[in-house]
């Protein structure tokens, strides 16, 4: 058990996630706001012991140097790698504090973002259909850039409306395969797609562009990611021309 908890910004946690809080903990204090500044948030974390944030703010070296008491920190939001998260972890393991966050998670709203502006974008519902006449999902060459929770979600979804699904990820998937979802290099899947959707995790960047010229133009893409799957002068110049963009 923690002798204090702090949440240094909100958490976004359901009511009964946070009264459990108090089981963890001696002293519980939740931040209604996010901290300007390296200061505040050494200031806000003091003495306590467990620490949570979500993805708005930093945990960096000069925190924790600051913050001696710390044993654990609770990332409320995507944990995949070092690199993209938002705690130095790498420092944090060398003083010994555990830091988790969360691997994979989809959220339901998410797919329905992702069916609804598509159907509203190929059929014309309140503008130009897209392709100049209403189409379904039927048969539409669907690219997923990261098939993990929220990936494969959206992939399934539009499975069931009898999309064409293709894939790009770290691996190959097993069970990918076994739904008829095939694996390609990202340059292949992004010229092959008609609609592409990037659900990768924060701070992964991976259309540049060489990955826009392979895109091409009369695309749609989307991005489920909590920040851009791409450079923005890249992305820039391939809004310009004649394309969609959701995100």
């Amino acid at each position: 058990m923690f002798q204090k908890l702090v949440a240094i910004e909100p958490v976004s946690l359901v009511p009964s996630a946070e009264k459990a809080l108090y089981s963890f903990a001696g002293q519980v204090v939740m931040y209604p706001d996010v901290p300007a500044s390296d200061d505040e948030i050494i200031a806000r974390i003091g003495d306590a012991d467990a620490v949570l944030l979500s993805y708005t703010s930093r945990i960096n070296r000069y925190v924790l140097e600051c913050c001696l008491n710390v044993k654990y920190i609770g990332m409320c939001c995507s944990l995949y790698s070092p690199e993209s998260a938002n705690v130095d972890i790498r420092y944090a393991n060398e003083r010994g504090i555990t830091v988790t966050g969360i691997r994979d998670y989809g959220d339901e709203g998410v797919i329905e973002y992702v069916v609804s502006e598509l159907v509203r974008c190929l059929h014309g519902f309140g503008q130009k259909p897209w392709e100049g006449i209403p189409r379904e999902i039927t048969g539409l060459k669907v690219g997923i850039v990261g098939l993990g929770k929220s990936g494969g979600m959206i992939a399934d979804a539009m499975k069931f409306f009898g999309a064409d699904i293709a894939y790009y990820a770290r691996s190959e998937k097993k069970e990918a395969g076994a739904k008829g979802y095939r694996f390609m290099p990202l340059n292949e899947l992004l010229t092959w797609s008609e609609v592409v959707c990037c659900c990768l995790n924060k701070n992964t960047v991976l259309l540049h562009e060489a990955e826009f010229k392979a895109l091409g133009n009369r695309k749609i893409l989307f991005n489920t990611g909590l920040s851009p799957a791409w450079d923005e002068s890249s992305f820039t110049r391939w809004l310009e021309e004649d394309n969609l963009c959701f995100c």
